[in-house]
């Protein structure tokens, strides 16, 4: 006689699981992002810095790091513009570039948690 094999198949909690784990982890390197471009934005009163923000809609998953002052953009884009040392333009690209594999650990770190991993 056949040993009986049962399979309790959860699919949509384990999806669902896994996606708020995402979303957790794609904040956390949002919030990654930020500290490590806040400290290459241009710096004269701290002005530009202080208003960098991470931003996220949990309907679509989307995660967004931005930085409100009207001059934002020229001072990210404008490279012939001169900055204190340590300081740049592409202060929000570089460190999205550098800093891709420690925001996909931080990623895939908090997916792994709802698998118990």
């Amino acid at each position: 006689m056949p040993e009986e094999f049962r399979l309790d198949w959860d699919g949509d909690k384990v999806l669902a699981a896994l996606a708020g784990a995402s979303f957790d982890g794609t904040l956390l390197a949002g919030e990654h992002l930020l500290q490590m471009s806040s400290g290459l934005a241009p710096h004269e009163e701290g002005d530009l810095e202080r208003s960098g923000e991470v931003s996220s809609d949990p309907g679509t998953g989307a995660v967004a790091v931005s930085y409100d002052r009207p001059y934002a953009v020229k001072q990210h884009e404008d490279m012939t513009l001169r900055h204190d040392e340590g300081r740049q333009a592409k202060y929000l690209e570089e460190p999205m570039d550098t800093e891709r594999d420690t925001m996909l650990a931080l990623i895939a770190r908090a997916t792994r948690k709802p698998l118990g991993g």
